[in-house]
């Protein structure tokens, strides 16, 4: 029988497949293990080794029942369809990467585009899922057909989420016969909206459905039944969770910012109160939603190394940054070399949460003078989470040699960085487990938020 007081909490990734035995009452990781993910022969070998390892140390995890998220196999893979580049499609990027998706392709169906360029466009990136969007509710709806009928012509036969205007649903339905899709709420209910939550989940059920089995990563159906999401939705998740908490009795952290330094992305997620004085403000189109996740292709530690230190001007550091990309498995063997390690991370870290945050300016308007803002404010961040291996795994003081420069007030430039925010560091994969247990057991998710927290 499975043992009802301990859950096994895996990660598949890309590299490592990462787990961790969590004991559901005392709400804390008892063991964790790690193996690199056997992606060329069964992801089931990696974790078996892991859970003998876990077993080791703690005679539970034999019979533990194990929740899972995956980013093996490339994770998921998105191509956002939309009408207009600046609306629909910009709403459908950003929902995708919120969807713990990897954006491969955006393609605006109001633009100049040559014909054949979406057959050539979805042939060449590869999507798992197709995100389709176009039109408001109530307003334009041929758009969303239009769409569909050129994923049809361009020979699209993969799985497709609808979100665009709900009065076009029967015509889009009609127009998809035969190809599996699923329909969600309208991202973009109306300009100035952005309605993220119906189509991730559309998304995460697409994800389960087809891209897991799809990706043949192991033969055993074991490794289906375990996985409940994309690593980093479930990891979005767990930030919301710790973010929100369990209600008014079980209050959360406040606003919460993650920084996940990886060897090819760098990862920003944030969950913040949204100041309702600033509606209106902003001049984007596509609104900002409390919860929001980016991804950065260029920079990273190993495999975007090179960009990364380009991106930041460090023209001193091209020679080892060509190093660790030509070698991904490169660990810095003395001082000088971790030197270089933290002068990467830093950059990264810098720039991602730069983007991620974006920067406020006055302006004015024929209102008046207001305040224009690009991006997410961060600046009342109560609590900064670094992640990733060059943190988990470096010298004493990495955190605060790599996060200095993007954290207070002396920061220049207008940047909506975090001003005085606690920082920490999840060395233990906390969040990913968070996220895991917040459906089934959201008390033990609590608790072990609140422990990466400090708050117990």
């Amino acid at each position: 029988m499975p043992s009802a007081d301990v859950v096994v909490c895996v990660d598949f990734g890309s590299t490592f497949t990462k787990a961790s035995l969590v004991d559901l009452a005392a709400g804390r990781i008892v063991a964790a293990a790690d193996h690199p993910t056997t992606i060329d022969t069964d992801v089931l070998e990696g974790y078996a080794a892991c859970r003998a390892a876990l077993a080791a140390a703690d005679a539970r995890a034999r019979t533990a029942p194990a929740l899972a998220c995956s980013s093996a196999g490339g994770g998921l893979r998105i191509a956002v369809v939309g009408n207009e580049e600046l609306v629909t499609a910009e709403a459908g990027r950003r929902v995708a990467l919120s969807s713990g998706g990897k954006v491969v392709a955006v393609h605006a169906l109001a633009s100049h585009v040559p014909e054949g360029a979406l057959e050539r466009t979805l042939g060449h990136t590869a999507p798992d899922v197709v995100l389709l969007t176009g039109g408001t509710d109530g307003g334009n709806a041929e758009s969303l057909v239009a769409g569909a009928r050129a994923l049809v012509a361009a020979g699209w036969s993969g799985p497709v989420v609808v979100a665009g205007s709900v009065d076009a649903r029967d015509d889009v339905t009609a127009v998809l016969a035969g190809v599996p899709h699923v329909m969600a709420d309208n991202v973009v209910p109306r300009i100035g909206v952005l309605a993220p939550d119906p189509a991730r989940a559309a998304i995460r059920e697409i994800f389960l459905e087809h891209v897991i089995g799809g990706k043949h990563l192991s033969v055993s159906d074991e490794f289906a039944r375990m996985v409940r999401g994309a690593t980093p939705d479930i990891v979005l998740a767990g930030v919301e969770l710790l973010a929100r908490g369990l209600g008014e009795d079980r209050p959360g952290a406040g606003d919460v910012a993650v920084v996940d330094v990886g060897g090819a992305t760098t990862d920003v997620h944030s969950v913040v109160a949204l100041d309702p004085e600033d509606a209106g403000l902003s001049r984007e189109v596509v609104a900002v939603t409390p919860v929001t996740r980016t991804v950065e292709g260029d920079l990273g530690m190993r495999w975007s190394a090179v960009s990364t230190v380009e991106a930041a001007g460090l023209d001193d550091l091209a020679g080892p940054a060509a190093r660790r990309h030509e070698d991904p498995g490169f660990l810095p063997a003395d001082d000088a070399e971790a030197d270089v390690d933290e002068a990467i991370a830093r950059a990264a870290v810098d720039l991602a949460l730069r983007r991620h945050a974006g920067r406020a300016r006055v302006v004015v308007s024929p209102e008046g003078r207001v305040v224009e803002r690009s991006g997410k404010d961060l600046r009342e961040v109560d609590l900064l989470i670094g992640s990733g291996g060059v943190l988990r795994n470096g010298r004493p003081g990495v955190a605060e040699r790599v996060l200095a420069g993007s954290v207070g007030d002396e920061v220049e430039g207008g940047w909506q960085l975090p001003r005085a925010p606690r920082v920490v560091v999840d060395h233990d994969y906390v969040l990913c487990a968070v996220g895991l247990l917040a459906e089934d057991h959201p008390d033990a998710a609590y608790r072990l938020a609140l422990g990466l927290a400090g708050a117990e």
